[in-house]
């Protein structure tokens, strides 16, 4: 797969990113901490460099390189799967359902 630009950079703690200006790698690493708004974050220090601030303002962006996990119970389940099954595991969805308890809840 190849890597793809990633806006939600709170999602990013602890994943490994580049870091992108004008399409050309500016730093690779693991996303330390972020901010949502104004958007920047902290790439952890390692053997390239310390602990580095980026921000989208200065027009960087996160890009991210999808990977298969591993281990025995490594799926992906799409959203509609979720939310069609009944008794089963769900967050927030169309039609108003809603995650309690680890039970997937039906409005009344």
């Amino acid at each position: 797969m190849k890597p793809y630009p990633f806006s939600d950079w709170t999602r990013l703690v602890g994943v490994p990113v580049e870091i992108r200006k004008d399409f050309e790698v500016v730093r690779a690493g693991v996303v330390d901490d972020a901010m949502p708004d104004p958007a920047a974050l902290w790439l952890a220090a390692d053997a390239s460099g310390g602990r580095a601030l980026f921000t989208a303002a200065e027009g960087y962006e996160a890009w991210i390189m999808p990977q298969e996990l591993g281990g025995k119970l490594c799926y992906k389940m799409a959203a509609v799967q979720l939310q069609a099954a009944p008794g089963g595991w769900a967050s927030a969805g169309p039609g108003g359902r809603r995650a309690e308890a680890g039970r997937l809840q039906r409005p009344e």
